[in-house]
């Protein structure tokens, strides 16, 4: 291993070399990168529609390609998937990254090509590690293994060449074979598609291994590190992986479970490390670990434009580039990537805490959200599945919000709704349980994460008094116009603040 880690070291000080540079010039990078993206897709069929053979500035190619949705590229997709290449992005496309759907789609599926595993998935997982080993030039990280906790994946039913799942399970099916080497459980296990058979083997496997990382969404390795726990009998992590010192985590906010990550793992020498990789991209990484900012990685192969959003809901938006960005202001992202996503709004908010380098916080959604189990309930789920079950109850509903209950040690996550109803069901029950299936039939990672109740329970809901979300209102001095409690939110505030009042209503 002391060979190994040299030689990994001395690729590390190279490669953090060259973050420097796209920290200095990022215009530069990034205007190189955009126009390696047009040359190559060229003579797709996305490049001939719009000419890129004649593009010359950044400034044409925004005023040529209009911004894109995923309902707006999903025929391009659909073609790729059926089999069709050389559509958005050149090559032999196979596989495709499921996510969470948009208002006309249970599931998105975005496509991933050979260049985008390559130079950005894999890229970025690389200068995780480059960065964090700068950052800690005496760890002992590469001395064990990582444990990463996959999805799963399955034949796509359009077409039996091409492959859908979760991104984490493409990533590892298309691992060099040397990562086996370095990191555990073994493939075959780590793409396990039932969840409870994949936790009792990760266990079984991982429990001898010298383990030195973690790395995935919090709220699942939460689950397994909880199930390796009471497998193993042991009272935290410490005592089975002694040299456990970094978790990789992103997906999810971390900030609700880092108290319980403490408890678990009791050492002021474990370092908690965030990564912006999404389904469309790998994006930041948290490279400074006395700061929660993320450093924008500028030469993954992704062109990134940014759309303040005073202006997102104009009829034309004027998209900047990085050059023209400004500190602290709300931007939507969006994207054209070595995957084919051109001029793609992500659907993801992000302010600059730092301009040279350009570093980025997540701050929400372009609308509103719940996100803290890697759900990403959108209010067009909440809508449709609010009228399932009161089409099915003869219920009607006056005013409703919801956010999550987060994990702790003595129960799972699930969602909370404060709904006041013009007319109430006459079976409340009746009534959470149609709400939950529908929300399952409308979101598949909503779906996924109420499997068995293994992350997500099911939903509470408490029924107000008439005129609580009035009275909300009126306290906070918005009353008429377009003013409304938000319908969905990732903090608890709004539903406390509601059913603080409703409790005194009722007294």
């Amino acid at each position: 291993m002391p060979l190994l880690t040299s030689i990994i070291n001395w690729i590390n000080y190279k490669r953090v070399y060259q973050i420097d540079l796209f920290r200095k010039y990022p215009f530069n990078v990034q205007q190189e990168t955009l126009f390696k993206l047009i040359n190559k897709a060229t003579d797709t069929l996305w490049g001939e529609k719009y000419d890129f053979k004649s593009i010359n500035n950044i400034k044409e190619f925004q005023e040529r390609i209009p911004l894109q949705t995923y309902d707006e590229i999903k025929p391009y997709i659909e073609r790729t998937r059926q089999g069709e290449q050389n559509v958005l992005w050149p090559g032999d496309i196979k596989w495709f990254a499921k996510s969470s759907g948009t208002t006309s789609d249970k599931s998105k599926f975005l496509p991933v090509s050979k260049d985008s595993l390559e130079n950005c998935h894999f890229r970025g997982g690389r200068d995780v590690l480059a960065i964090y080993t700068n950052n800690y030039p005496d760890s002992k990280i590469f001395s064990g293994k990582g444990l990463t906790l996959g999805g799963s994946h399955q034949i796509d039913n359009i077409n039996n060449q091409s492959y859908y799942g979760d991104l984490s399970a493409i990533l590892i099916e298309n691992l060099p074979f040397w990562t086996e080497f370095i990191r555990t459980p073994s493939q075959e296990i780590a793409l396990l598609d039932k969840w409870e058979e994949k936790l009792e083997k990760i266990a079984s496997e991982t429990i001898e291994e010298n383990v030195t990382s973690l790395a995935g969404v919090p709220s699942w390795n939460l689950v397994m590190i909880k199930h390796i726990l009471e497998y193993t009998r042991k009272s935290n992590l410490l005592e089975l992986w002694p040299n456990l010192e970094l978790f990789i985590h992103g997906g999810v906010s971390f900030t609700p479970y880092k108290d319980q990550f403490k408890r678990l793992i009791p050492s002021n020498n474990m370092h908690y490390m965030e990564a912006y990789n999404a389904s469309e991209g790998f994006f930041a990484i948290q490279d400074d670990p006395l700061s929660n900012t993320m450093l924008l990685m500028l030469d993954y192969g992704i062109f990134y434009e940014f759309i303040p959003m005073e202006t997102f809901d104009t009829d034309h938006p004027k998209a900047l580039s990085i050059d023209e960005v400004e500190l602290n202001k709300n931007y939507a992202l969006v994207i054209s990537t070595n995957s084919g996503l051109w001029r793609y709004i992500i659907g993801d908010t992000i302010k600059f805490t730092s301009l040279y380098p350009h570093k980025i916080i997540i701050t929400g959604r372009t609308k509103h959200f719940i996100n803290a189990f890697g759900e990403e309930v959108i209010v067009d789920n909440a809508e449709k599945a609010l009228h399932i079950a009161c089409s099915r109850t003869g219920a009607q509903i006056t005013d409703y919000t919801a956010a999550p209950i987060f994990m702790d040690e003595n129960q799972k996550g699930s969602h909370e709704w404060v709904i006041e109803f013009a007319q109430a069901p006459k079976d409340l029950e009746y009534f959470i349980s149609m709400l939950d299936h529908a929300l399952m039939s409308v979101n598949s990672d909503y779906e996924a994460k109420r499997y068995k109740n293994i992350t997500l329970e099911k939903p509470t809901l408490h029924s107000v008094p008439k005129g609580t979300f009035y009275e909300w209102l009126n306290r906070k001095g918005k009353l008429g116009g377009q003013n409304k409690v938000p319908r969905l939110s990732n903090e608890r505030k709004y539903v406390e603040e509601l059913l603080s009042i409703s409790q005194k209503q009722n007294l």
